[in-house]
């Protein structure tokens, strides 16, 4: 007679066979495409060999503060002129990929087409390349979107690669310790001083809040870095509100020049 220790196997063996089944059927049916273009793949949520090829990862050479690229490797740690003459209020930006024709489009689906799959795709890309600041981090903090918009889009693209970035990470993840109370106008087309005086006021750590962020070294997550005015005010928000520090981790960052 069967024990109930083996029929219980028998149960997750037949439950994975129909779990393969199912996905082979999918397979056929929906066949995986490349997240960028469209084209055919052989895994899901995966880009094509072109859109690999053509979408420009930020490796070092770069700023040890803001992550932009250098030109010339000059074989040490260095910090770009603009980091020299004004220093950001975070301790150390990364990001993933400059903002490309691919990274745009991919950032754009995440953000306007309900794409949620996505995030878990760039998510694994910045993990990579923010693997230093995620090594001295202690807790992850999206980015937040004031309600109303947050209303409009449904969903907040910081905080759905956040949360996959701070579960690939094993580190705790908590939207609550960043509140934006200011409704500020769109951010494109302006200066970067025009984008800090915009920015001003938009965030702030809740008084009950205050007691789990003390103290914490905070990843700060966001989709794009394009001067970063919204990564400076977010972050002068978390160390008035009790952090010790903040590191910024993007998926694109718009190349200065851009």
């Amino acid at each position: 007679m069967e024990t109930e220790t083996a029929r219980a196997g028998w149960r997750q063996r037949a439950a994975a066979i129909g779990r393969g089944a199912a996905g082979t059927v999918l397979g056929i049916v929906y066949p995986p495409t490349c997240i960028g273009c469209g084209g055919a793949t052989g895994e899901p949520h995966t880009l094509c060999a072109r859109c690999w090829s053509e979408i420009q990862f930020i490796e070092r050479p770069y700023c040890e503060r803001l992550g932009t690229l250098f030109a010339v490797d000059l074989g040490m740690a260095l910090l770009s002129p603009a980091a020299i003459a004004d220093p950001p209020v975070f301790e150390r930006a990364r990001a993933a990929a400059r903002y490309d024709d691919v990274a745009r489009k991919l950032v754009h689906r995440l953000k306007y087409g309900d794409r949620l799959e996505l995030g878990r795709a760039l998510s694994a890309m910045m993990v990579r390349s923010g693997a230093e600041l995620l090594t001295d981090a202690e807790i992850v903090v999206p980015v937040p979107l004031h309600r109303w918009r947050l209303w409009w889009r449904r969903f907040n693209q910081a905080m759905a690669l956040a949360s996959v970035i701070a579960k690939r990470s094993g580190l705790p993840c908590d939207p609550s310790l960043l509140a934006r109370v200011k409704a500020t106008k769109p951010q494109v087309g302006l200066s970067k001083a025009q984008r800090g005086e915009n920015l001003q006021g938009a965030f702030r750590v809740p008084a009950e809040a205050k007691p789990r962020l003390a103290g914490k070294r905070v990843l700060l997550v966001d989709d794009v870095m394009t001067t970063g005015a919204t990564a400076n005010a977010a972050s002068r928000a978390l160390l008035r509100g009790g952090a010790k520090a903040v590191d910024v981790l993007v998926f694109a960052r718009v190349a200065q020049g851009d």
